[in-house]
């Protein structure tokens, strides 16, 4: 073999590898073509798929958002409620005690006073009594 043969059999293998790497790269350029339609066909349903389910959590997050708010009413509703019961309560209390205690006070120091009138009273009398009955020799009802 010549050396012009070994130049023309390298050029025809350097051509083929060339040839085949030119199909391998046209091969993966129709696979990515191919992937990038299903990855495309792929997000389009998946898309499709959540809109619904995004539409509903977002319907779901508004329906909870009302009913935290409805709520929060309510408890400042009932707090309003219970505070005014309690102050009630409290006067009704206040109002109890100056209705029957102050009487039932007065009431009490005008037992103590008749009380202390009838001791009063009560010491007179035994002062103006004899100090001891059958102990005076003297007495006027002995016969003997």
């Amino acid at each position: 073999m010549s050396a012009s043969t070994t130049a023309v059999v390298f050029m025809g293998l350097i051509a083929l590898a060339t040839l085949v790497m030119a199909g391998i790269q046209v091969g993966l350029i129709l696979v990515i073509v191919r992937l990038s339609r299903r990855l495309e066909e792929l997000g389009n349903r998946v898309e499709q798929d959540l809109k619904p389910l995004v539409a509903n959590a977002t319907a779901v997050s508004a329906d909870a958002l009302r009913v935290s708010e409805l709520a929060v009413a309510q408890v400042e509703r009932a707090d309003r409620l219970f505070s005014d019961v309690a102050r009630r309560v409290d006067d009704t209390a206040r109002m109890v005690q100056a209705t029957l205690l102050a009487p039932a006070r007065e009431g009490r120091a005008l037992l103590a006073a008749i009380g202390a009138a009838i001791g009063v009273v009560r010491d007179a009398r035994r002062d103006r009594r004899p100090a001891s009955i059958g102990a005076d020799d003297d007495d006027p009802l002995f016969i003997g």
